[in-house]
C-alpha cells in the first residue's frame, strides 16, 4: 500500500510573523536579519523577493536592491512561540510528524481515515485561524514528491502529485530540484550538458554513481518517482548553536568572549528546555576574508550548565588563537544525552580543529 505523505512549509515564516504582529507592514518589503550591513538575510517577505532578495544574501546587497525595504532584527523567541502553535496543530492530525525545521515538517497520514485533501485543508485553515499565517501543503506518496509539491503553488497553496503525474511533472524540472543534488553537484551536471531531470533520465545508474558517488543510486530511483525514506518521528536534533556577525571586525579575545558568554546562556536554556546534556562544545569563527575556522572540545561528562559551557568555549578560543580580524563568532553544542553521565571528574578533551568549515548551519531550536 502506498503511503500518504504531506509536506508543510510556512510561507516566508519570519517575515510573515512580523507582518502579522505589525499590520502596518503588510504588503511591504520586509527583510528579517537586522539593519547592519554586515548581517545576512534570514527571511524576507514575498514583496521583497520581487527585488531579487533571498535568504543568506548579505544585508548590504539586499539594501542595494531594495533600499526602501523594512529591515528588522531576528526575534527567535517569538518565532519559536508561533512554531509551537503550528506544530500543535500538526500533532492533532497525527503522531507521525517529522520536524525538519522551525517552519517545515513531513506528516505520514496513511492511517488517517479522512481524505488527504480534507486533512490538508484542515491544517491550512487551523494555522490561519490560530496564527493568522499561511502555509503551503504538498501531498504525494513519498517525501521527495511531497516536498516538491509544497513548493509548487507558494504561497498558500495545495498541490497533489500522483503516480500518473510524475513523468510529466519531473521531466522539465532543473536538476537542482532533485533532493540530493546540491549546488556543487548541479553545477557539475550542468557542465556536461545535464540541465533537466529528463536529461538525467538518459543516464544509467552506473553513470550517476560515477558522477555523484553513492548518492547516485538514490537519485536514479528518485527521478523515477521512487523514494523509500520513511517519516522519522524520532528524528533527532544533532546540535544546538548560536552565532552572530559582529558590528565591527575585531582581534580582541575579551570582546569575543562576551559573545560566547551570551551564547552559553542561550544554549544552556535550550538544552534545559529539551532535557538534554551535551559533551562537545565547538566555537566557530569567520575572519575578515570570510574563511571559516572552528575548534571543538569533547569532554568525558555531559553538561548543560552555562558556566561550564562558557569555560570550555573560552578555553577553545584561547587555544585556537586569533591571527586575523574576526567578523563572525558562534558557539555550538552537540553529542547529546538525556542523562548527565559523569564517568570522570576531570575533563579529558579531544581537540578538533576544522579549517575551511563547510556551509553555515542554521539553528533550528524551535521547541
Amino acid at each position: 500500500m502506498d503511503h500518504r505523505i504531506i509536506h508543510v512549509d510556512m510561507d516566508a515564516f519570519f517575515a510573515a510573523v512580523e507582518q502579522q504582529d505589525q499590520p502596518e507592514l503588510k504588503g511591504k518589503a520586509v527583510i528579517v536579519g537586522g539593519s547592519s550591513n554586515r548581517g545576512i538575510v534570514c527571511t524576507c517577505s514575498y514583496e521583497a523577493r520581487k527585488f531579487g532578495i533571498h535568504s543568506a544574501m548579505p544585508i548590504f546587497m539586499a539594501k542595494q536592491r531594495c533600499p526602501h525595504g523594512i529591515y528588522l532584527p531576528v526575534r527567535h523567541e517569538r518565532y519559536r512561540e508561533v512554531s509551537r502553535q503550528v506544530f500543535d496543530i500538526l500533532y492533532e492530525v497525527t503522531d507521525l510528524v517529522e520536524p525538519l525545521s522551525i517552519d517545515e515538517a513531513f506528516l505520514d497520514i496513511s492511517d488517517c481515515e479522512e481524505k488527504t485533501y480534507d486533512i490538508a485543508k484542515y491544517i491550512k485553515e487551523q494555522v490561519n485561524q490560530k496564527t493568522g499565517l499561511t502555509i503551503s501543503v504538498g501531498i504525494s506518496y513519498n517525501k521527495f514528491l511531497a516536498k516538491l509539491a509544497s513548493d509548487w503553488n507558494k504561497p498558500d497553496g495545495i498541490k497533489i502529485i500522483t503516480k500518473e503525474m510524475v513523468p510529466d511533472i519531473l521531466k522539465p524540472l532543473p536538476v537542482h530540484k532533485v533532493f540530493g543534488i546540491g549546488r556543487k553537484s548541479g553545477s557539475k551536471l550542468n557542465q556536461i550538458g545535464i540541465e533537466t531531470i529528463e536529461d538525467l533520465l538518459s543516464l544509467s545508474e552506473q553513470n550517476l554513481i560515477d558522477l555523484l558517488g553513492k548518492s547516485g543510486v538514490e537519485i536514479y530511483h528518485r527521478i523515477r518517482g521512487v523514494d523509500q525514506r520513511m517519516v522519522e518521528i524520532d528524528r533527532q536534533i544533532k546540535s544546538i548553536g548560536r552565532e552572530t556577525t559582529l558590528t565591527r571586525d575585531t582581534m580582541d579575545k575579551e570582546e569575543l568572549k562576551k559573545y560566547l558568554f551570551i551564547f552559553a546562556q542561550e544554549v544552556s536554556q535550550s538544552l534545559k528546555r529539551r532535557g538534554f546534556f551535551a559533551r562537545t562544545i565547538t566555537i566557530k569563527m569567520k575572519d575578515a576574508h570570510f574563511k571559516a575556522h572552528s575548534k571543538g572540545k569533547t569532554i568525558e561528562k555531559y553538561i548543560r550548565d552555562e558556566k561550564e559551557i562558557y569555560e570550555i568555549a573560552s578555553e577553545a578560543l584561547e587555544e585556537n588563537g586569533i591571527e586575523e580580524y574576526i567578523r563572525l563568532i558562534g558557539l555550538t553544542v552537540s553529542n547529546f544525552s538525556t542523562v548527565p553521565i559523569e564517568q570522570l571528574t576531570f575533563y579529558d578533551t579531544v581537540d578538533k580543529t576544522l579549517e575551511n568549515a563547510s556551509k553555515d548551519k542554521r539553528d533550528w531550536s524551535y521547541l
